[in-house]
Protein backbone atom coordinates (compact mmCIF):
# COMPACT_ATOMS: atom_id res chain seq x y z
CA UNK A 1 0.00 0.00 0.00
CA UNK A 2 1.14 3.64 -1.23
CA UNK A 3 1.26 6.99 1.48
CA UNK A 4 -1.27 8.61 1.17
CA UNK A 5 -1.30 10.97 3.95
CA UNK A 6 1.97 12.65 5.92
CA UNK A 7 1.89 15.26 8.54
CA UNK A 8 5.00 16.61 9.29
CA UNK A 9 6.10 19.11 12.66
CA UNK A 10 2.54 20.05 12.79
CA UNK A 11 1.74 22.83 15.32
CA UNK A 12 -1.51 24.30 15.52
CA UNK A 13 -1.42 27.74 17.79
CA UNK A 14 -4.46 29.63 18.66
CA UNK A 15 -3.86 33.52 20.49
CA UNK A 16 -0.99 35.35 21.24
CA UNK A 17 1.07 36.22 23.90
CA UNK A 18 -0.62 35.54 27.63
CA UNK A 19 -3.62 33.75 25.80
CA UNK A 20 -1.50 31.70 23.64
CA UNK A 21 -2.72 28.16 23.14
CA UNK A 22 -0.74 24.87 22.03
CA UNK A 23 -3.57 23.07 20.22
CA UNK A 24 -1.43 20.61 18.59
CA UNK A 25 2.81 20.24 19.05
CA UNK A 26 4.84 18.74 16.84
CA UNK A 27 2.64 16.15 15.24
CA UNK A 28 4.08 13.46 12.79
CA UNK A 29 2.17 10.90 10.94
CA UNK A 30 2.27 8.60 8.16
CA UNK A 31 -0.94 6.90 6.83
CA UNK A 32 -1.28 4.49 4.08
CA UNK A 33 -3.83 3.84 1.55
CA UNK A 34 -6.83 2.03 2.65
CA UNK A 35 -6.04 2.19 6.14
CA UNK A 36 -8.95 2.50 9.15
CA UNK A 37 -7.55 4.99 11.96
CA UNK A 38 -8.90 5.88 15.27
CA UNK A 39 -7.94 9.44 16.85
CA UNK A 40 -8.48 8.95 20.49
CA UNK A 41 -8.24 11.49 23.14
CA UNK A 42 -9.15 13.30 26.12
CA UNK A 43 -12.15 16.62 25.68
CA UNK A 44 -9.77 19.29 24.49
CA UNK A 45 -6.46 16.89 23.84
CA UNK A 46 -6.21 18.12 19.86
CA UNK A 47 -8.65 15.42 18.62
CA UNK A 48 -11.04 17.42 16.22
CA UNK A 49 -8.21 20.54 15.72
CA UNK A 50 -6.19 17.39 13.81
CA UNK A 51 -9.04 16.46 11.95
CA UNK A 52 -9.58 20.50 10.66
CA UNK A 53 -5.65 20.51 9.46
CA UNK A 54 -5.95 17.36 7.66
CA UNK A 55 -9.32 18.36 5.80
CA UNK A 56 -8.20 21.27 5.15
CA UNK A 57 -10.63 23.27 7.16
CA UNK A 58 -7.88 25.13 9.31
CA UNK A 59 -4.57 25.64 8.28
CA UNK A 60 -1.13 24.94 10.78
CA UNK A 61 0.85 27.19 12.52
CA UNK A 62 3.87 25.48 11.70
CA UNK A 63 4.40 21.86 9.26
CA UNK A 64 3.20 20.42 6.10
CA UNK A 65 0.51 18.58 5.68
CA UNK A 66 0.84 16.31 2.52
CA UNK A 67 -2.41 13.90 0.85
CA UNK A 68 -1.62 11.95 -2.16
CA UNK A 69 1.67 14.57 -2.61
CA UNK A 70 0.23 17.42 -2.42
CA UNK A 71 1.36 19.93 0.13
CA UNK A 72 -2.13 21.53 1.23
CA UNK A 73 -0.32 24.54 2.55
CA UNK A 74 1.09 25.82 -0.97
CA UNK A 75 -2.65 25.33 -2.60
CA UNK A 76 -4.56 28.36 -3.41
CA UNK A 77 -7.95 29.10 -1.90
CA UNK A 78 -9.57 28.03 -4.99
CA UNK A 79 -7.47 24.63 -5.63
CA UNK A 80 -7.94 23.73 -2.15
CA UNK A 81 -11.44 23.87 -2.59
CA UNK A 82 -11.67 21.80 -5.36
CA UNK A 83 -9.13 19.34 -4.05
CA UNK A 84 -10.87 18.67 -1.02
CA UNK A 85 -14.27 18.41 -2.40
CA UNK A 86 -12.69 15.70 -5.28
CA UNK A 87 -10.32 14.25 -2.33
CA UNK A 88 -11.58 14.09 1.05
CA UNK A 89 -15.21 13.61 2.73
CA UNK A 90 -16.79 14.98 6.03
CA UNK A 91 -18.56 13.11 8.26
CA UNK A 92 -19.88 14.73 11.45
CA UNK A 93 -21.48 14.10 14.65
CA UNK A 94 -24.38 16.37 14.24
CA UNK A 95 -24.78 14.99 10.68
CA UNK A 96 -24.66 18.93 9.12
CA UNK A 97 -27.25 17.93 6.69
CA UNK A 98 -29.72 20.68 4.73
CA UNK A 99 -33.10 20.61 6.45
CA UNK A 100 -34.79 22.05 3.18
CA UNK A 101 -32.76 19.12 0.93
CA UNK A 102 -34.69 15.31 0.78
CA UNK A 103 -31.96 12.46 1.34
CA UNK A 104 -31.21 12.13 -2.08
CA UNK A 105 -30.46 15.76 -2.88
CA UNK A 106 -28.43 16.08 0.46
CA UNK A 107 -26.37 12.98 -1.08
CA UNK A 108 -26.00 14.71 -4.42
CA UNK A 109 -25.10 17.80 -2.89
CA UNK A 110 -21.16 17.51 -3.63
CA UNK A 111 -21.66 16.24 -7.25
CA UNK A 112 -23.97 19.81 -7.58
CA UNK A 113 -21.34 21.84 -6.63
CA UNK A 114 -18.84 19.86 -8.66
CA UNK A 115 -20.35 19.00 -11.81
CA UNK A 116 -23.49 20.87 -12.29
CA UNK A 117 -26.65 18.84 -12.95
CA UNK A 118 -24.10 15.75 -14.44
CA UNK A 119 -25.37 13.55 -11.82
CA UNK A 120 -23.95 9.69 -11.68
CA UNK A 121 -27.88 8.37 -10.76
CA UNK A 122 -26.96 5.07 -10.59
CA UNK A 123 -23.89 5.33 -8.55
CA UNK A 124 -26.44 7.36 -5.60
CA UNK A 125 -29.16 4.42 -5.98
CA UNK A 126 -26.42 1.95 -5.46
CA UNK A 127 -24.62 3.97 -2.65
CA UNK A 128 -28.14 4.92 -0.75
CA UNK A 129 -29.29 1.07 -1.45
CA UNK A 130 -26.11 -0.29 0.16
CA UNK A 131 -25.97 1.93 3.38
CA UNK A 132 -30.03 0.74 3.80
CA UNK A 133 -31.67 4.44 2.71
CA UNK A 134 -33.09 4.05 -0.72
CA UNK A 135 -36.41 4.14 0.85
CA UNK A 136 -36.29 7.25 2.63
CA UNK A 137 -34.40 9.31 -0.06
CA UNK A 138 -37.71 11.12 -0.39
CA UNK A 139 -37.74 11.99 3.15
CA UNK A 140 -36.12 14.98 4.27
CA UNK A 141 -33.76 15.16 7.79
CA UNK A 142 -36.44 16.06 10.16
CA UNK A 143 -38.39 12.89 9.10
CA UNK A 144 -35.63 10.36 9.75
CA UNK A 145 -33.92 8.41 12.92
CA UNK A 146 -30.60 9.84 13.78
CA UNK A 147 -29.47 6.49 12.45
CA UNK A 148 -30.84 7.40 9.15
CA UNK A 149 -29.56 10.67 9.24
CA UNK A 150 -25.97 9.22 9.88
CA UNK A 151 -26.05 7.15 6.99
CA UNK A 152 -27.03 9.82 4.77
CA UNK A 153 -24.10 11.84 6.03
CA UNK A 154 -21.95 9.33 5.23
CA UNK A 155 -23.37 8.65 1.98
CA UNK A 156 -22.71 12.74 1.09
CA UNK A 157 -19.16 12.08 2.34
CA UNK A 158 -18.65 9.44 -0.08
CA UNK A 159 -20.57 10.05 -3.34
CA UNK A 160 -17.22 11.80 -4.67
CA UNK A 161 -15.48 8.38 -3.73
CA UNK A 162 -12.78 10.39 -1.71
CA UNK A 163 -9.20 9.22 -0.85
CA UNK A 164 -9.60 10.25 2.70
CA UNK A 165 -12.83 9.91 4.64
CA UNK A 166 -12.48 12.10 7.70
CA UNK A 167 -15.39 11.05 10.86
CA UNK A 168 -15.15 13.98 13.98
CA UNK A 169 -17.61 11.27 16.81
CA UNK A 170 -19.56 9.94 13.82
CA UNK A 171 -21.66 7.33 16.31
CA UNK A 172 -21.74 9.89 19.16
CA UNK A 173 -24.70 10.58 19.13
CA UNK A 174 -26.28 7.24 18.01
CA UNK A 175 -27.37 4.36 20.61
CA UNK A 176 -24.84 1.46 20.65
CA UNK A 177 -26.76 -0.81 18.26
CA UNK A 178 -26.88 1.97 16.01
CA UNK A 179 -23.30 2.92 16.64
CA UNK A 180 -22.07 -0.53 15.47
CA UNK A 181 -23.91 -0.78 12.42
CA UNK A 182 -22.29 2.41 11.30
CA UNK A 183 -19.00 1.09 12.13
CA UNK A 184 -19.68 -2.03 9.86
CA UNK A 185 -20.85 0.62 7.14
CA UNK A 186 -17.59 2.47 7.22
CA UNK A 187 -15.35 -0.29 7.29
CA UNK A 188 -17.42 -2.11 4.29
CA UNK A 189 -16.75 1.25 2.40
CA UNK A 190 -13.37 1.10 3.41
CA UNK A 191 -12.96 -1.95 2.26
CA UNK A 192 -15.14 -1.93 -0.88
CA UNK A 193 -13.61 1.74 -2.07
CA UNK A 194 -10.28 1.38 -0.60
CA UNK A 195 -10.37 4.34 0.91
CA UNK A 196 -8.68 5.46 3.96
CA UNK A 197 -10.61 6.85 6.71
CA UNK A 198 -9.56 8.71 10.02
CA UNK A 199 -11.93 8.60 12.99
CA UNK A 200 -12.11 11.10 15.90
CA UNK A 201 -14.09 8.74 18.94
CA UNK A 202 -13.79 8.81 22.57
CA UNK A 203 -15.16 5.02 22.35
CA UNK A 204 -12.79 2.80 23.30
CA UNK A 205 -14.34 0.01 22.19
CA UNK A 206 -15.15 1.52 18.84
CA UNK A 207 -11.55 2.47 18.56
CA UNK A 208 -11.01 -1.29 18.87
CA UNK A 209 -12.28 -2.20 16.19
CA UNK A 210 -9.96 -0.01 14.06
CA UNK A 211 -6.53 -1.24 12.02
CA UNK A 212 -4.55 1.18 14.37
CA UNK A 213 -5.15 3.90 17.01
CA UNK A 214 -3.30 6.77 17.75
CA UNK A 215 -3.59 8.50 21.08
CA UNK A 216 -3.20 12.29 21.63
CA UNK A 217 -3.12 14.35 24.82
CA UNK A 218 -2.37 18.36 25.62
CA UNK A 219 -1.64 18.56 21.05
CA UNK A 220 0.61 15.68 21.19
CA UNK A 221 0.87 11.84 19.80
CA UNK A 222 1.29 9.51 22.52
CA UNK A 223 2.73 6.64 20.41
CA UNK A 224 4.85 6.79 17.44
CA UNK A 225 2.02 6.82 14.60
CA UNK A 226 4.68 5.90 12.12
CA UNK A 227 4.19 2.73 10.00
CA UNK A 228 7.82 0.92 9.30
CA UNK A 229 9.90 2.00 6.47
CA UNK A 230 10.52 0.13 3.69
CA UNK A 231 10.76 0.09 -0.01
CA UNK A 232 12.27 3.83 -0.33
CA UNK A 233 9.78 5.10 1.95
CA UNK A 234 10.66 8.52 4.19
CA UNK A 235 9.83 10.23 7.44
CA UNK A 236 9.32 13.74 8.22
Amino acid sequence: MSEILKLCHIEKIYGEKESKVFALHDVNMQVKEGEFIAIVGTSGSGKSTLLNLIGGLDTPTKGKILIKGRELNLLKRKELTIFRRRNIGFVFQNYSLMPVLNVYDNVALPITFDRGNHKNHDYIEELLKELGIWDKRKKYPSELSGGQQQRTAIARAMINKPAILLADEPTGNLDTSTALEVMGLLKTSCQKYNQTILMVTHNEAIAQTCDRIIHIEDGKILQKPLFLEKDGDKKC
